[in-house]
C-alpha cells in the first residue's frame, strides 16, 4: 500500500528486455536503503527490487503490466516518480493508493493560474473507472483531488512544490499517464453496477 505522495524522483540508467518483460534499472537517492524484494511505487506501479548496485536498483515489468501502464514508454534518462510502501502506524498523508494502475490516461491541457497549474485529462470510460468533484485519484502515483470531472475527463490543480518535484513539470499535450482510480470509488461503482 501507498499513500501517493512521491518520495522522490528516479532517473532511468537503462533498459533491457527479457522475453516480454523489462528490466528497468533507476539511479534514486534513495537506494542505499533498499532491500532486495522491497516495493516500490515506479509512477505509480508497484514493482519489486530485484537488484542493487551502487546508486542504482533494479525491478522487472511483466508483459501485463507494460500493457496497462506507460512504463513501456521510458527511455533512459527519463525521470520516474518513486515511492516506497508506507509504514503501518504513521500518517496518511495522501490516499489509499494500491500500486495498481488502472489504466493510462492522455494529458489535454495544461493551464497556469497565478502560480499553480490546472492539467486536464482524459481517459478511456468504457472501464467503468469512476471520478468524482473532489474525489481522489493518482496520477503516475502522486495523489490529486479531482476538480472538473466530467464523463471522461477531469481535472487537477497542481501547487508549485507538487510540480517541481514530481513528473508535472515534464509534461505536456499528449504525454500518456497511468491513473490508480479512487479504490472506495471502484468498489461502490462495481456494485452498483450489479
Amino acid at each position: 500500500m501507498f499513500t501517493g505522495i512521491i518520495e522522490t524522483l528516479g532517473k532511468v540508467t537503462s533498459i533491457e528486455a527479457h522475453g516480454g518483460n523489462l528490466d528497468l534499472t533507476i539511479e534514486a537517492s534513495i537506494t542505499p536503503e533498499l532491500k532486495i524484494d522491497q516495493s516500490i511505487a515506479h509512477n505509480g506501479v508497484c514493482l519489486t527490487v530485484v537488484a542493487i548496485s551502487g546508486n542504482n536498483y533494479t525491478v522487472t515489468a511483466i508483459d501485463e503490466t507494460l500493457k496497462k501502464t506507460n512504463l513501456g514508454n521510458l527511455k533512459p534518462g527519463d525521470p520516474v516518480n518513486l515511492e516506497r510502501a508506507m509504514i503501518m502506524g504513521s500518517r496518511l498523508d495522501g490516499h489509499i493508493v494500491q500500486g495498481h494502475v488502472d489504466q493510462t490516461g492522455e494529458c489535454i491541457g495544461i493551464k497556469e493560474e497565478n502560480g499553480s497549474w490546472i492539467f486536464s485529462f482524459k481517459y478511456d470510460d468504457a472501464t467503468g473507472n469512476p471520478t468524482i468533484e473532489k474525489g481522489s485519484i493518482t496520477i503516475d502515483g502522486t495523489s490529486l483531488t479531482v476538480v472538473n470531472s466530467g464523463k471522461n475527463t477531469f481535472d487537477v490543480a497542481i501547487i508549485p512544490y507538487t510540480y517541481e518535484h514530481t513528473r508535472f513539470n515534464t509534461y505536456k499535450k499528449g504525454t500518456i499517464v497511468n491513473l490508480e482510480f479512487d479504490v472506495i470509488g471502484k468498489y461502490v461503482a462495481k456494485l452498483m453496477q450489479r
